[in-house]
């Protein structure tokens, strides 16, 4: 067994929609890698791929040294997953659904009871084990799910849009347990979102865009290829403006809606100066470091919706 998920040259069509285009990556384990895209990327299908719910049209999968087409089964046994729309039992306590789940791998008796409890305990939930779920919050049942998942000591653990309904704080708090499986286990996780914020707690972020892997890259390194400043400015009149700005200004542009994005050096006196040069034009301007949303508008010219 080796210790990667190798995707290669992967491509899936929906009838004539290409829903992913040739995308090849690596993944180890003791790694977070996030898939980062918006709605309609390719996540979900290829979170499908990868958690063993259907083939590729083309491409290959090579999961810990299985391939995904031949060897199916194996594959399973070695997977944890957290799909994005819950599967736990509402009516049923936490311990309740945990030791259903540990029957379906076969886990009985005191095994089960002792990895139940060691689960509980990691994930901070133990003195909520007799509740009910539908009793718990958004951010306890999705620990409650992560436990599920972990029950048979997975050696990778495949989580889809895992912080989904989920405050800032409930996700920075399902980030650090991820980190911990991680760092503690060796356990390889992948995990698809659109929350810039959760790509930028990871090991490694890919973005997708219209089923494109268009780059792949620690999160500073991704953000390390804007150079200086990103200048967000407002208007209603894009085009005529980001035409006037080039005239004007040596810099580099991207429109997406009603938003002109401007990468540039000493951004606060870049704002002086075009908002003293086209006062009536700019309805509002911001300006900060670059965050994984800028590198993606520069890539793909989309906005992250």
């Amino acid at each position: 067994m080796n210790n990667k998920i190798t995707v290669e040259n992967l491509t899936h069509s929906y009838g004539t929609r290409c829903a992913l285009d040739d995308i090849s990556f690596t993944v180890s384990r003791g790694e977070i890698f996030c898939l980062l895209g918006p709605n309609g990327s390719g996540k979900t299908t290829l979170f499908k791929i990868l958690s063993t719910l259907m083939k590729p049209t083309y491409g290959s999968v090579d999961i810990l040294g299985f391939d995904l087409n031949t060897k199916t089964k194996d594959i399973r046994k070695l997977l944890g997953v957290v799909f994005q729309h819950p599967g736990l039992d509402i009516k049923l306590t936490v311990t309740e659904n945990l030791r259903h789940h540990g029957h379906l791998y076969g886990l009985k008796g005191k095994i089960l009871k002792h990895r139940i409890f060691e689960l509980l305990e990691r994930f901070g939930i133990s003195d909520r084990s007799q509740d009910i779920v539908e009793e718990l919050s958004g951010g306890l049942r999705r620990r409650v799910e992560i436990a599920k998942a972990m029950l048979h000591s997975p050696s990778v653990l495949l989580l889809d849009e895992p912080s989904s309904g989920l405050d800032v704080g409930s996700r920075r708090q399902l980030s650090d347990q991820l980190n911990m499986l991680a760092t503690t286990e060796n356990i390889l996780i992948l995990l698809t979102t659109h929350h810039l914020d959760e790509a930028d707690l990871s090991t490694r972020v890919g973005m997708l865009d219209s089923g494109r892997l268009v780059t792949i890259g620690t999160p500073d390194e991704l953000k390390d290829t804007i150079a200086g400043d990103v200048v967000l400015i407002e208007t209603t009149n894009g085009d005529t403006l980001s035409q006037a700005i080039a005239e004007s200004f040596e810099v580099s542009q991207k429109i997406t809606d009603n938003y002109i994005h401007i990468e540039c050096q000493q951004g606060h006196e870049f704002v002086k100066e075009v908002v003293a040069a086209f006062p009536n034009e700019i309805q509002s301007v911001r300006v900060g470091k670059a965050s994984l949303e800028d590198v993606f508008i520069k890539l793909t010219g989309n906005p992250f919706v």
